[in-house]
């Protein structure tokens, strides 16, 4: 199979899925069934045809609004799906297709990223819904057939997936007890314990380090970059998910990169 024919067929995988992506972020913080009823309009609440509904390409063909009510479609939704299969090619072109099984739980792991940074830029929130599910299946995934990000050939094992769901929610949950003790607020969320623990499962104890020290400083840059540009209020609530989700999808990508240049570099 040539490159260009197996990944335009990731390509349109990937962006099927990040159509239903879309569901799950819109429908999961309503309480909402992400099964029933169908796609539909969120203006009009008109069904939405399978020919109206191909991923990008119908949002490119109407324009951004509904065929129905012509009401404006967020521009979110090509986004997303764009942006899952564009990471599902990457996961792709980074490990290969000689083990079919972990590039599957990868693709999970990631679009669960997406739908925690979208649900958690608009609410606020990161649904158990996405993490506990994720936390069992990292679990059992870490101990059988995930590698480990920071070593060429190494298995995560259980081990290794086991501390670093704990060391995620138990790290995050030392912060949200200090920042209760010591700033007399909310430092850190359920929410966000709970996708650590998630994290930790699938990229072990060095995955967690490494995405909190990148999602601590990814916030605090544009955190900084927001209040200098836009005038935002010093000690706003900004939501923390986004900043690890990404610390997270960098330390999958380029853990053992970054770890070798870093003892490298010392």
């Amino acid at each position: 199979m040539s490159n260009i024919f197996l990944y335009g067929i990731v390509f349109v995988f990937g962006s099927v899925v990040g159509s239903f992506l879309n569901v799950c972020i819109y429908r999961i913080p309503r309480g909402m069934s992400i099964i029933i009823p169908s796609s539909r309009c969120p203006s009009c609440s008109t069904p939405i045809e399978p020919w109206n509904n191909i991923p990008i390409i119908s949002y490119i063909l109407l324009r951004g609004r509904c065929r129905f009510c012509k009401e404006k479609i967020s521009l979110q939704y090509p986004i997303v799906e764009s942006l899952n299969a564009f990471l599902y090619m990457i996961i792709v072109w980074k490990f290969g297709t000689s083990i079919a099984w972990f590039l599957l739980v990868y693709f999970v792991f990631v679009s669960s990223l997406i739908i925690i940074t979208f649900i958690d830029i608009e609410h606020q929130i990161i649904p158990d819904r996405i993490t506990l599910p994720g936390i069992l299946l990292a679990l059992i995934f870490g101990a059988t057939i995930l590698p480990d990000p920071f070593s060429r050939f190494d298995s995560l094992g259980f081990n290794n997936s086991f501390i670093g769901a704990l060391l995620g929610g138990g790290l995050f949950y030392l912060i949200a007890i200090l920042g209760k003790v010591v700033l007399k607020k909310d430092a850190m969320g359920g929410g966000d314990i709970k996708m650590m623990a998630m994290v930790g499962g699938f990229l072990g104890w060095k995955g967690v380090i490494l995405t909190t020290f990148l999602g601590s400083l990814l916030g605090s840059v544009i955190g900084i970059s927001l209040i200098l540009i836009k005038g935002q209020r010093w000690g706003a609530k900004v939501p923390f998910g986004p900043y690890l989700a990404l610390g997270a999808l960098i330390s999958m990508l380029s853990g053992q990169e970054l770890l070798r240049w870093y003892l490298y570099a010392g």
